[in-house]
C-alpha cells in the first residue's frame, strides 16, 4: 500500500483504488471539502503524474473520459484549487509522491488498463441530498426532484414564476459554466429539445453565477444530476474519436500523453507469450527514444515487463 499525507489532503493506494480525502487546511477549496472523500477505482484511471517545484510539488490523477460525472460536466473548466484529483505536495515529501506515482503506474501497466473513453460512469458523483445557494438562487437535489428557489437577487421575471421543480427525466442536458472576465457563469437545466437562447438571468431553469466563492459548488449539483441521466457515450451516442489527436491521445501507464504502452497485437485473451512481451519492450524503447518516456519512467515500465517474462 502507498500513502501520502499532506495538509492539502491524503491519498492512499491499495493496488485497486486510489482513496482521496481532502485536508482540513484553510487553503483547501470549498468544493473539495463539500465533495468529501472520493474513491477512484483503477479502471477509471488513464494516468498519474507528479511535478516538482521550488515551493511545492503537484500530484495529479488523470481519469478516463466519461468516468466521472463531475469532470464530464466541468469539461476542464474547474480551477486547480477546486480540482479533487490534484494534491499539493510539500518539498520534503517529493520522494513519497514519486513512490506513490510509481506504484499506481506499475499497477496500470500490470493490469493493462484501457485508457480510452467509457460509456458508463465509474464514479457515482456527489452524495445526496445536496443543497447549494449561489448566484441568484438555491438549488436542492434529492435524487428525485430538482428544486430551484430564487433569492432577492433574481430578476423579476424569475421571481414572478415562483419556485420551480424538475424531475431528472424532464432534463435533457445540464450545463455548468464558471464566470470568466466580464462574462457571468451559469448552471442551466435544458428542458427543451433545442438549446434555449434565453440569457441565464431570465431563464427559469438556469442559475446566473457572478464569480463568487460558492459558484463552483453548483458544479456539484450539475454532476449529481448528470450521474442519474443517460451517459453521453452510451450505446446510440457516438464516442469522440481522439485516436488521431496528439493532445488527446491515450495516456500510457506513466501518465504521459502519447502512444499507449498497454497496446499489444491481437491474440488469445490474457496471452503472455514471450513474443508479446518482447514487442512491449521494443515499444517502450521506441517511446523512450522519442522522448515520450523519461529515463525513470522507461526503467520502471521495463522492469515491470521483465518480471512477467
Amino acid at each position: 500500500m502507498a500513502e501520502i499525507i499532506q495538509k492539502d489532503g491524503t491519498w492512499t493506494f491499495d493496488g485497486d483504488t486510489v482513496r482521496i480525502v481532502p485536508g482540513n487546511d484553510k487553503s483547501v477549496s470549498l468544493l473539495r471539502r463539500t465533495l468529501g472523500e472520493v474513491t477512484v477505482p483503477l479502471v477509471a484511471l488513464a494516468g498519474i503524474s507528479f511535478e516538482s517545484g521550488k515551493k511545492a510539488g503537484r500530484m495529479r490523477l488523470r481519469l478516463r473520459d466519461g468516468a466521472d460525472p463531475l469532470l464530464q460536466i466541468t469539461g476542464g473548466r474547474l480551477d486547480d484549487a477546486s480540482d479533487p484529483y490534484r494534491l499539493s505536495v510539500e518539498p520534503g515529501r517529493f520522494g513519497v509522491a514519486e513512490y506513490f506515482v510509481d506504484e499506481v503506474r506499475h499497477a496500470l501497466l500490470l493490469e493493462q488498463m484501457d485508457p480510452g473513453a467509457l460509456d458508463a460512469y465509474v464514479l457515482p458523483g456527489p452524495p445526496l441530498p445536496i443543497t447549494v445557494g449561489a448566484g441568484d438562487e438555491t438549488v436542492t437535489f434529492d435524487g428525485e426532484r430538482i428544486r430551484l428557489e430564487w433569492n432577492w437577487k433574481a430578476s423579476e421575471s424569475k421571481q414572478s414564476g415562483g419556485t420551480r421543480t424538475l424531475a431528472p427525466a424532464d432534463v435533457r442536458s445540464v450545463e455548468w459554466l464558471p464566470a470568466a472576465g466580464l462574462e457571468n457563469g451559469c448552471l442551466r437545466f435544458q428542458v427543451t429539445p433545442e438549446p434555449t437562447r434565453t440569457p441565464p438571468k431570465h431563464d427559469p431553469h438556469a442559475v446566473e453565477l457572478w464569480g463568487f466563492r460558492k459558484d463552483p459548488l453548483m458544479a456539484l449539483v450539475a454532476a449529481a444530476v448528470a450521474a442519474r441521466m443517460p451517459h453521453p457515450y452510451a450505446a446510440g451516442t457516438p464516442v469522440p474519436d481522439t485516436s488521431s489527436a496528439p493532445a488527446a491521445a491515450a495516456d500510457d501507464a506513466s501518465g504521459t500523453p502519447g502512444k499507449s504502452v498497454m497496446s499489444e497485437t491481437p491474440g488469445t485473451p490474457g496471452s503472455e507469450d514471450h513474443d508479446v512481451l518482447l514487442r512491449r519492450l521494443r515499444e517502450l524503447g521506441e517511446l523512450h527514444q522519442a522522448g515520450i518516456l523519461t529515463e525513470d519512467e522507461f526503467s520502471t515500465a521495463k522492469k515491470a515487463v521483465l518480471k512477467r517474462m
